[in-house]
């Protein structure tokens, strides 16, 4: 079939061929062209024309293009709806061609290696991550962001989730796996991270990557490293002399906060929209460079566990307040610093340009005033930090000497290198210069001698340099003065033997001299890429130096304190706050409220009516914990935490629509989870469990799972319902404690203290809450009368409103039986509540999954259970 295609078209199929999942951009003079089906997607995604052109079969190809010089927009829009770009370019001299010009694609363009534009966010890490599937029992994952260079990578041991969650994290745009990895975990990987999926069959060693493989042993890690690396090789097809040696990490190294929790909590990202308001990292985030933004999100995507590394933070920070003049000054000095971690990366890329340049000179002249700073504290630990920084002065002294101080964008149109760095091109320069004075002369010498005072000499690119007469003045030129080049309407345009000789001494100049500058800038590039590690390094203490000094703007101005962290069972926070909603609230004055909690008081239940504020109680708890381990004082008056090994959550009641799961069931998975993995260091919050199924459906499981976390975990755990019978549990739990937002009625109207008191809510001011809502008050009459017909009737299976008082048992049996009667067979007893949860334990059970000891130990509980 391809045979009849002319042979400019076969070339175009057989490079498509082999980039079959990216949109061609094929160079045809002035234009990239795309054909057949490329063409007829992209004129839609890109809102372009659509034509045709013969290509030797009998029906017309489509065909759309787009102008060279504006192609990194359309390929940015591309990109940007996770589509991947391959760029075809000549790669032969049209002149010298026999047949069809010589073309092959030098870049291929995809999510997670786009180096600049729109799809690159200043504060953020762009990552392209390679994963290995060893068995389904470990995973190996090796992460970079081409424009930085950054590059980590670990092991997980354990479920798929692990690995799910872990690229959900650090949000990869590209994940690359080997081409015969299950369909499944790939369709699961595209769902959780909607990260575009590429193939890679090699992870062999390769002489290159030694450098950044040095500290790589494990196979679980060298793997997923090097498959990560020959893509990069081969769809960049350029230097990657930037990229750091893999830095290793584990995952016990760190506080573990799944997807879900992140997301409950709004850590770096809103649960609606994409504008980062109302999380965390915005609170945060008074830092004054781009380095310092991307290495925030980093640590708040991993808070510490370490109590050294984190008392380390706090110090620096601490110092960081107590110098609040050299803060101020240092604040100034950073807004100077541009990101030199990305200058670095186009540098090694081979697109950086003179501006790039003058920016990385102006960055590393602040470096010295900023160490100096930093020395002034006078501290063994900000000492470390100045003697980290690296000034890089011979670098410095090699820009200032190079590069002009106001140069253009473009590397090929000369304009770009200093007088007396290179002596050739003082000379070109020196020739065109005296030629153009020798012209300019020239102009007023004939003005002179014709008398023409509107004479004047131009030039254009077709003819050269001109003498042009306007036409009313021909008469006054003496016959054969000039020898006559070209007709206009209004005037003529002359030459003399000694103009083209100049024009030639000057265009030849120009065009030797442009052509030296830029010979000498890539000889500029090589050299200041032998700074890359350096500036690498400076880049990462900067930013640090950048976070501290944020923190502590921030801690100053907002009142916060510096934790006691321990790693005893005791958390006491006095006058806590949400540190986002008093933000949000601005003048209006938050009510802070403390939090107790030790060896005697590991659970809190929650109780209050809804809008009164338990959710936001619960996640400043959390919120308060991670600002600790992150090395950032807390919103408080006092405080004293443990540190948390793990944060799991459930607040929220969005149904999770993309996966077709119903409320109930993500609360579900979301409590198995926290319940599989959490221990005695962890912290849970589940608010109102079991709220999606039936009134006593929902209570068994509440309260199951409160004395199933109270007797097997032991995690500092709040737990918000609006099962007011489970507030009984008090009795029965030595750990657990009631607690209640409260509310009071003023002129029967609800008034929201928003202030956590002991013990349990005695209402759940339901009702209240709808006449809040304004919804019509028929409706609310009516309620009331239903609510009070519910209380008489039911005696003591009341509704959530019933009072603390008037509630015997935690849950009550009967009401359960007759529900769970309803599916009996006639003439048969109901099956009571114990027998079905053992009935529902065993149809659970995994035998294969078991061995005997543990079976028999199953069995064994089982019976207790049906002979109590």
């Amino acid at each position: 079939m391809g045979q009849q295609y002319t042979p400019m078209i076969q070339q175009y199929l057989k490079v498509k061929a082999e980039n079959k999942d990216a949109f061609l951009f094929f160079r045809l003079g002035d234009f990239y062209e795309l054909f057949f089906e490329d063409a007829l997607k992209a004129s839609q995604e890109l809102e372009i024309t659509l034509t045709s052109r013969e290509g030797g079969a009998e029906e017309k190809i489509p065909m759309c293009g787009v102008p060279h010089h504006s192609a990194a927009g359309y390929i940015e829009n591309l990109i940007q709806k996770g589509y991947k770009v391959a760029i075809c370019e000549q790669t032969e001299d049209p002149k010298h061609a026999k047949g069809v010009v010589k073309r092959e694609v030098v870049q291929l363009v995809t999510p997670g290696t786009v180096m600049d534009g729109k799809g690159i966010v200043a504060k953020e890490n762009n990552y392209i991550a390679a994963i290995a599937n060893f068995n389904n029992q470990s995973y190996g994952i090796a992460y970079t962001d081409l424009s930085t260079g950054e590059g980590r990578a670990t092991v997980l041991e354990g479920s798929v989730d692990l690995l799910l969650n872990e690229l959900a994290t650090i949000g990869a745009k590209e994940v690359v796996s080997c081409p015969d990895e299950d369909k499944d975990l790939l369709d699961k990987i595209k769902e959780r991270c909607q990260a575009v999926i590429s193939y890679e069959e090699n992870s062999f060693m390769h002489d290159e990557f030694q450098k950044i493989l040095q500290k790589l042993d494990a196979e679980e890690l060298q793997e997923p490293v090097q498959r990560l690396l020959h893509y990069l090789k081969k769809t960049q097809k350029r230097s990657l002399d930037h990229l750091q040696p893999f830095e290793i990490y584990e995952n016990d190294q760190f506080m573990k906060i799944d997807f879900y929790s992140k997301m409950n909590l709004e850590i770096t990202e809103p649960i609606r929209g994409k504008d980062k308001k109302g999380t965390l990292l915005w609170l945060l985030d008074e830092t004054s460079t781009a380095m310092g933004g991307r290495h925030l999100r980093q640590w708040l995507d991993r808070p510490l566990i370490s109590k050294s590394l984190i008392e380390k933070r706090l110090l620096l920070v601490e110092l960081f307040m107590e110098h609040y003049f050299e803060r101020l000054d240092l604040q100034e000095l950073l807004k100077s610093v541009y990101d030199l971690e990305r200058l670095a990366g186009r540098v090694a890329f081979g697109n950086a340009n003179a501006r790039d340049f003058i920016q990385l000179k102006k960055s590393l002249l602040q470096v010295p005033a900023i160490r100096s700073l930093i020395k002034g504290m006078d501290h063994e630990e900000t000492n470390k930090l100045a003697m980290a920084l690296d000034p890089c002065e011979e670098l410095t002294d090699l820009l200032e000497r190079s590069v002009a101080e106001n140069p253009p964008i473009s590397v090929k149109e000369g304009g770009i290198i200093k007088d007396g760095y290179n002596e050739k091109l003082d000379q070109y320069r020196d020739a065109s210069r005296n030629g153009k004075n020798w012209i300019a002369t020239l102009e007023k010498d004939e003005r002179e001698k014709t008398g023409i005072k509107s004479l004047k000499v131009g030039y254009n690119r077709v003819f050269g340099y001109y003498i042009e007469v306007t036409r009313a003045n021909v008469k006054f030129l003496e016959e054969g003065r000039y020898e006559r080049k070209q007709t206009l309407t209004n005037a003529e345009r002359f030459i003399t033997p000694e103009l083209k000789e100049k024009e030639a001494l000057i265009l030849q100049a120009d065009e030797r001299s442009i052509e030296l500058e830029y010979d000498l800038f890539l000889d500029l590039r090589d050299q200041v890429k032998q700074f890359i590690p350096r500036l690498q390094k400076t880049a990462k203490i900067i930013s640090e130096i950048d976070i501290f000094q944020s923190f502590a703007a921030i801690s100053e101005a907002r009142h916060y304190v510096k934790p006691e962290l321990h790693f005893n069972r005791e958390l006491i926070l006095e006058n806590g706050r949400h540190p986002v909603v008093e933000k949000v609230m601005g003048s209006q004055e938050y009510v802070p409220n403390d939090c107790m909690m030790d060896d005697e008081r590991e659970m809190l239940l929650i109780t209050g009516p809804n809008m009164s504020g338990k959710s936001t109680y619960m996640r400043q708890v959390a919120l308060t914990a991670i600002m600790a381990q992150i090395g950032c004082f807390v919103p408080a008056s006092n405080a004293k935490l443990p540190i948390f090994d793990q944060i799991f959550t459930r607040i929220g009641a969005a149904d999770d629509l993309i996966s077709g799961q119903s409320t109930f069931m993500v609360e579900m998975l979301e409590a198995k989870n926290a319940i599989t993995h959490a221990t005695q260091n962890s912290l849970i919050l589940f608010d109102e469990i079991g709220r999606g199924t039936s009134t006593y459906d929902g209570m068994a499981l509440a309260q199951a799972i409160i004395e199933y976390i109270h007797e097997q975990i032991g995690a500092k755990t709040l737990f918000s319902t609006h099962y007011h019978e489970l507030t009984g549990l008090d009795k029965q739990l030595s750990r657990l404690k009631n607690v209640h937002v409260s509310a009071a009625e003023h002129q029967g109207k609800l008034v929201f203290l928003h202030k956590v008191k002991d013990g349990a809510a005695d209402k759940s001011y339901g009702i209240h809450v709808a006449e809040l809502a304004e919804l019509p008050e028929t409706l609310i009459q009516r309620a009331e009368e239903i609510l009070s017909q519910l209380e008489k009737s039911n005696g003591k299976t009341k509704t959530a409103s019933v009072s603390r008082e008037e509630v015997k048992e935690p849950i009550v049996s009967n009401a359960s039986n007759e529900q769970l009667a309803f599916f009996s067979k006639p003439n048969e007893p109901a099956v009571s509540k114990t027998e079905k949860k053992v009935l529902k334990e065993i149809e659970s059970l995994n035998l294969l999954e078991m061995n005997p000891l543990q079976a028999l130990n199953v069995l064994y509980s089982l019976q207790k259970k049906i002979r109590k």
